[in-house]
């Protein structure tokens, strides 16, 4: 008995800590009913555990095989893992759509017995990273109105920041949100790189079936073929999984009281980062209790932003311009190397490997932050990147 004692004591004695909560991207928001936590788990369950394999349904062409692996830890995706998109340059669409794809993304990974999608020749395309999904549900409960105020697509007050909402059409099966605002038809969408996509209903059912093509209720034509098939996931498990992102929870900022923390805030808003990275919003109803009317700090606006030559790929989605990208949040930013297999991979397709390189590539409306932020000292320069860091 002494011995299985001392075995158990020197076991406790050479474990790791278990993390900090504010270290972990992963979890369910506070609040959350017992149905609601049951629905999580499953949502949870589908999300991270559900690998999809040949007999499943996967491909026969396709991206990943799962959801958490391209979104490790619920956190930012790693290059080995990216999402090609191509064909359109501009508004009038795409001229180089095939294989089914009417979202242009290409699966290049294939079952045995096909062969994974090239690119046709001559079409533009980006490469793109998976994103953290924690935080989700609050930046779906923004309302349309608080987004249009933070718009100015015509740089009225000459700042030279015009960022301005996505207005794109949405797909039959979407239910929009109470008081959603609506231009020629058209509805405010918020989420992608290019805010293509306009709730987490669509995303999840695109993701399904543009990813791992598997089609459901709600994408039931299969990306290979072009064909209507059987859903190969059920509704309740999309819905479950929509739920999950809705009630992940928001990421816990980390060192909120060291000093430089404190000073890099302070210089984050000096050289105006905080035009486009609003620090703070707040969600409207959501019949979800623990979401709903609640203020948040995401730092972003979820609004499109002209970022100059740098990183304009020549190629664009719905009505955005080829050099125009949705504000990322940066909430949870300084916990992305902890699913980036140890190393930061930053913008939207991983360019930038530190968040230095990545304010450095900033240009067009960010083009006097950038240069503000040049012109800091190295100790500013730190401070910022700490106060970054800490999110």
């Amino acid at each position: 008995m002494m011995v299985l004692l001392i075995i158990v004591i020197a076991c406790e004695e050479t474990l790791p800590p278990a993390p900090e909560e504010n270290e972990l991207l992963d979890g369910p928001v506070e609040g959350l009913s017992t149905a609601e936590q049951s629905q999580f788990l499953a949502g949870d369950v589908a999300f991270n555990d559900e690998v999809f394999t040949v007999a499943k349904g996967l491909g026969p062409v396709f991206v990943a095989n799962s959801c958490g692996s391209c979104h490790a830890g619920d956190g930012k995706g790693h290059p080995f893992i990216r999402f090609t998109r191509f064909g359109q340059s501009d508004s009038t669409g795409n001229p180089f759509a095939t294989f089914g794809d009417k979202r242009n993304q290409l699966q290049h990974k294939a079952i045995p017995g096909f062969e994974p999608e090239k690119l046709p020749a001559g079409a533009p395309f980006s490469n793109f990273l998976a994103p953290a999904v924690t935080g989700l549900g609050f930046l779906d409960a923004v309302p349309d109105a608080d987004l249009l105020a933070l718009a100015d697509p015509n740089d009225a007050d000459g700042d030279g920041i015009s960022g301005r909402p996505h207005f794109n059409f949405v797909p039959d099966y979407v239910e929009l949100r109470p008081n959603s605002i609506s231009r020629n038809g058209k509805y405010i969408h918020r989420f992608g790189k290019k805010a293509l996509t306009y709730d987490l209903l669509q995303q999840t059912a695109d993701a399904y079936n543009q990813d791992m093509g598997i089609v459901s209720l709600f994408e039931p034509i299969d990306p290979f073929s072009g064909l209507e098939q059987d859903p190969e996931v059920g509704t309740q498990t999309v819905n479950d999984v929509v739920f999950y992102l809705k009630t992940l929870k928001a990421p816990i900022p980390r060192n909120q009281d060291d000093p430089d923390v404190i000073a890099g805030k302070q210089i984050f808003a000096q050289i105006s980062c905080s035009s486009c990275h609003t620090p703070t919003l707040t969600t409207g109803f959501s019949p979800i209790e623990a979401i709903s009317n609640k203020v948040f700090h995401p730092y972003t606006d979820l609004l499109l932003h002209d970022m100059g030559p740098e990183l304009d790929d020549g190629y664009t989605e719905g009505f955005a311009t080829t050099s125009e990208w949705r504000t990322p949040p940066l909430w949870g930013l300084g916990l992305s190397e902890n699913s980036q297999g140890g190393s930061m991979f930053l913008l939207h397709d991983g360019r930038a490997k530190s968040i230095d390189e990545a304010i450095r590539l900033h240009g067009g409306e960010a083009e006097n932050s950038r240069s503000m932020y040049i012109e800091l000292s190295e100790d500013e320069k730190d401070q910022l990147i700490k106060f970054l860091e800490s999110l």
